[in-house]
């Protein structure tokens, strides 16, 4: 059979445990198996185990497909693992834990460990932007009117946006590309270095009337656009940084429900990652993340905290 195109060709495909394997390894190791912890590419297959094994003498001489991966550690099988990659790769507002859990039979604690695990090989480095940049800010919380009347009290003031979490986003317009980084206010001394951290230095920079943009106008060829008087005016316009924050926000409102600050990075990095490979197919999205699970391990107390290791 050859590579799956659609969900039910994958689930059909990855149902054999050697196919997974063969999959997984080629993805890893194009070259050929390499030992992680020596990097010897002596190794011998143990097929009664389906582990490998280094011909060197050195500690942990013997390892599996999951080694220094996300898989690490799990006793859920690749078939289950790669059908949990595939679904929420191509579900454009996101898939829940609950519904992972029930289509693949694991519990919804489980199925939600899996998925932050996943989110974190879907995240992508940082790289700079150049050309024609679209830069806007948007804050991620609960709205004011679902919270107890006590709560809302006691944590919204002013303009609303306290208890909230204030994240940049840039747009790339030639490669329709974003990038995202949770910031800790919207002021002068964040803006402008997060911009600069993301945007070559002379590329055309678009942005809202945001006051600390305006330290960037010798450095960059800055345009505005007062949203207090239009939306767009030509190609000065920031839609396409916001046509990314709508999808952001109706994954998270509709999907996700409730999302906390300690983990909103690795949300980000799910949109981001779905949106800027939105014209690929869903066998190549699949690829990609499968591609980035190696040297991404998140341990369950990482997770929910009980270490001082980041998430």
């Amino acid at each position: 059979m050859n590579e799956p195109k659609t969900l039910v060709e994958a689930i059909k495909y990855f149902s054999d445990p050697d196919v997974c394997l063969e999959f997984v390894a080629k993805l890893r190791w194009s070259d050929g198996v390499t030992c992680p912890t020596c990097g010897s590419k002596d190794v011998r297959y143990i097929k009664t185990r389906h582990i490998w094994e280094c011909k060197s003498i050195h500690p942990k001489r013997q390892f599996s497909i999951k080694v220094g991966t996300i898989f690490e550690d799990s006793a859920i099988g690749l078939d289950k693992w790669l059908a949990a990659i595939w679904m929420i790769a191509n579900a454009k507002n996101g898939i829940s834990s609950y519904e992972i859990s029930r289509s693949l039979g694991v519990t919804q604690k489980t199925a939600w460990f899996m998925m932050h695990r996943i989110r974190l090989a879907m995240g992508v480095d940082d790289f700079k932007f150049n050309g024609i940049v679209e830069a806007d800010e948007t804050f991620i919380g609960g709205k004011s009117v679902n919270m107890h009347k006590s709560k809302r009290e006691k944590i919204i003031k002013g303009r609303g946006s306290i208890g909230k979490v204030a994240v940049m986003g840039l747009l790339e317009r030639h490669t329709r590309r974003v990038q995202t980084k949770i910031i800790p206010d919207t002021s002068r001394n964040t803006i402008p270095p997060t911009v600069r951290h993301f945007v070559e230095n002379g590329s055309n920079l678009i942005t809202d009337a945001l006051a600390p943009y305006k330290d960037l106008d010798k450095e960059y060829v800055h345009e505005v656009i007062d949203h207090a008087e239009a939306y767009a005016r030509g190609h000065v316009h920031t839609n396409g940084i916001e046509n990314f924050w709508s999808l952001l926000k109706r994954a998270i409102k509709g999907t996700y429900i409730c999302v906390e600050s300690c983990h909103l990075t690795r949300y980000l990095g799910e949109q981001t990652f779905r949106f800027n490979n939105r014209k690929d197919d869903d066998a190549g999205r699949f690829e990609d993340v499968v591609a980035g699970i190696i040297g991404k391990r998140l341990t369950y107390n990482e997770l929910i905290g009980l270490n001082t290791t980041p998430a």
